[in-house]
């Protein structure tokens, strides 16, 4: 499991309306109890937070930092399902299902993460309109990126693939509150696509000449969304 940092602490309502974005849709009642289900976490880079098979009751949103879930194929292969940035939530599947983790959870970089309870998420499930409107919107945009990664994973060259890994980094659905800047550094976008950091420097270079992303100091800045994804 991961090695945490500091204690974990309750969420202050502000706080949570900004690291929560979904919670717009609820009434105040339902977002107190969402709240006070909730709480805050920090967690090293390097760690876990868990691995294929293990159980972690909660949904989780990342406050801060950067995680890459992925898993390690029958053949051995190291395979990465997605990167999730700041304003992120996952796990809404494993929790509804009451079921392990079908995948690792590894932390790119020190993250604070909020950790909602699974009786807390139950009730939401069970009772806020607002909130299942949201898990469908939420659900249907993960199935659309599971079935593009298996798409590109068999078919796209490395620049292709470290295209698309970026592009859902600021997938609108996803990440509403999101600009068009990601501080990311080359080695964490090779991790996320899956490739070295020498190739994802390359395929980084060839993006910014094609006039589809930006390469900034600490990041990088999104100049065509959408052609990232024709990629």
């Amino acid at each position: 499991m991961a090695a945490r940092l500091g204690h974990e602490s309750v969420i202050a309502a502000e706080q949570f309306r900004r690291i929560a974005f979904w919670s717009i849709e609820l009434t105040e009642p339902e977002f107190e109890r969402a709240r006070r289900g909730t709480i805050e976490r920090a967690f090293r880079q390097g760690s876990y937070i868990c691995h294929r098979g293990d159980r972690l009751d909660t949904w989780i949103g990342v406050v801060e930092g950067l995680l890459k879930l992925g898993t390690i194929s029958e053949t051995g292969k190291d395979v990465t399902l997605a990167g999730l940035r700041a304003g992120g939530w996952f796990g809404e599947g494993s929790v509804l299902k009451d079921e392990p983790r079908q995948y690792d959870l590894a932390v790119l970089r020190d993250t604070r993460l909020a950790m909602m309870n699974r009786a807390t998420f139950l009730w939401l499930f069970e009772n806020s309109v607002g909130f299942n409107r949201f898990l469908v919107r939420q659900l249907n945009e993960r199935l659309g990126q599971f079935i593009a990664l298996v798409e590109y994973d068999r078919t796209l060259n490395a620049t292709a693939r470290l295209a698309r890994s970026i592009a859902w980094l600021f997938n609108p659905v996803l990440y509403p509150q999101g600009d068009n800047y990601l501080e990311i550094s080359q080695e964490e976008i090779g991790l996320l696509s899956g490739i070295s950091r020498p190739a994802a420097n390359e395929a980084l270079k060839a993006l910014e000449a094609r006039g589809l992303i930006k390469l900034e100091r600490m990041g990088i800045a999104i100049q065509d969304l959408s052609g990232l994804l024709r990629q």
